[in-house]
């Protein structure tokens, strides 16, 4: 048996690698960003960095109030530190740099003497969340491209320059020169997977300044505001073999586990039909051989379940029962055992003598006498005898059960300790489940305070 068990698993283990080695050849696009469903965020790439150049105008798609008709594009540059905390959200820290330029007479009055100007954008740092749009993919394995949001909230320092029509710079209307005020970056945009950790980002963010100061000329209740056109890159921190969670799709990684438990269990299947098979073979070889042998060792002529080669006691006559030897057994007579009314009062007056230590299942030496007097029975008639153990709801009622339960244990050991036939006595607990009188007072709380004795 142990031959053939050696075989059947050696013939399951070829065929379940030869199948995970075929599906392995057949299925390598699928392992590429496989990472178990429900991982923590170790399994992925969480860090990232960008750089990024591109365009500052003063001029955004939503339009609105403009102090300067002309407006100009200026040189701007940008990076970021991004944490991903969610396949679709990230935290992400923002920097912004550059100029912001403008000319033509001012379109508010009073007109003025400005005819241009130019910002510089010392620093500007704010928080930002990221959300990620469309990566998760019900159609492709994996999405190259990742439309985004951005919305935040952070400072910025600018020095606001004003000029006239001959360029010559003029005095702000201002006591500072230098402003740091909040503001507020929103934006769009998507990014293109060029290599595994490397993303090409392009977006749009609009920023809107707490300052109607940002050009150096104020006029109206409204806030300047201005423009920032980018393009960049994106650069994942962390162990190459980790995919960016920004950019992985949880979907393959579902299917994938899917379709290896399926492939696997297939396998399994396919291995065992041939496994059997093989074994069946096998198997029908081996009876073969043993059926002649089989023959001589389980011939029985008098039937008596015996074989031949063992029976000492042949030609037993039909239906007799018979030992190992196939020798006829002897005939047991049938004893009928009565419990009497002096057997009945021997039980009652150990139950009315039977106390025990408070609280614990300790039988008190009084009695020990009328406890003996039931082994004694036990012993020399083979009764049976069932103890259930009883309490009142003093207490909790697991411990109640306990003490209930070690109470007829207790009476138990005692007994079998006397002589008694430990098999034919059954300790049961059954704690403040079946009182026989109320719980309200002492004498009905002293009657379910009981160990009962069942004689037959």
């Amino acid at each position: 048996m142990k031959l053939l068990n050696l075989k059947k698993t050696s013939l399951l283990a070829v065929a379940l690698m030869a199948g995970s080695t075929l599906f392995a050849q057949t299925d390598t696009t699928l392992t590429k960003n496989y990472v178990q469903p429900f991982s923590g965020g170790s399994a992925y790439r969480t860090w990232s960095f960008g750089l990024g150049v591109g365009v500052i105008t003063p001029y955004t798609f939503i339009g609105g109030k403009q102090d300067y008709k002309g407006r100009g594009t200026q040189l701007g540059y940008s990076g970021f530190i991004k944490k991903q905390i969610l396949h679709s959200f990230g935290l992400e820290a923002d920097f912004l740099g550059g100029q912001i330029a403008g000319n033509g007479t001012p379109t508010t009055a009073p007109v003025g003497p400005y005819a241009s100007y130019s910002t510089q954008i010392n620093w500007s740092a704010a928080l930002s969340a990221n959300i990620t749009l469309a990566n998760i993919n019900w159609r492709h394995n994996q999405s190259a491209i990742q439309p985004y949001l951005t919305l935040g909230g952070g400072f910025m320092d600018f020095t606001p320059k004003v000029y006239s029509g001959t360029g010559a710079r003029l005095a702000l209307a201002s006591n500072s020169t230098d402003f740091r005020e909040f503001f507020i970056p929103v934006g769009l945009g998507f990014k293109i997977d060029l290599a595994k950790g490397v993303n090409l980002d392009l977006g749009y963010q609009m920023n809107f300044v707490n300052s109607d100061f940002v050009d150096g000329f104020a006029y109206g209740p409204t806030n300047d505001k201005f423009a920032y056109a980018h393009a960049g890159l994106e650069f994942a921190l962390g162990s190459k073999s980790k995919p960016q969670l920004a950019t992985h799709n949880p979907v393959s990684s579902m299917r994938y586990e899917y379709m290896v438990k399926a492939q696997n269990l297939q396998n399994q299947v396919d291995a065992e039909k041939a496994a059997n098979a093989q074994l069946r073979n096998d198997l029908n070889t081996t009876n073969a051989n043993l059926a002649a042998t089989n023959a001589k060792l389980t011939q029985d002529s008098d039937g008596d379940g015996v074989p031949d080669l063992f029976d000492k006691c042949p030609n037993t006559p039909q239906g007799v029962k018979v030992d190992g030897a196939g020798c006829p057994l002897p005939k047991a007579e049938n004893v009928k055992v009565y419990v009497t009314e002096e057997d009945k009062k021997i039980v009652k007056d150990a139950i009315a003598n039977l106390e025990f230590d408070l609280g614990k299942a300790t039988i008190r030496e009084h009695s020990f006498p009328s406890l003996n007097k039931v082994a004694e029975l036990l012993v020399n008639k083979n009764f049976s005898l069932k103890l259930a153990g009883h309490t009142d709801n003093t207490g909790s009622a697991a411990l109640n059960m306990r003490l209930s339960k070690d109470r007829a244990e207790s009476i138990k050991s005692y007994l079998v300790s006397k002589g008694a036939n430990a098999s034919r006595i059954e300790a049961t607990g059954y704690g403040m489940n079946q009182p026989i009188a109320t719980n309200k007072t002492a004498a009905g709380r002293q009657q379910n305070r009981r160990v009962e004795f069942t004689l037959y």
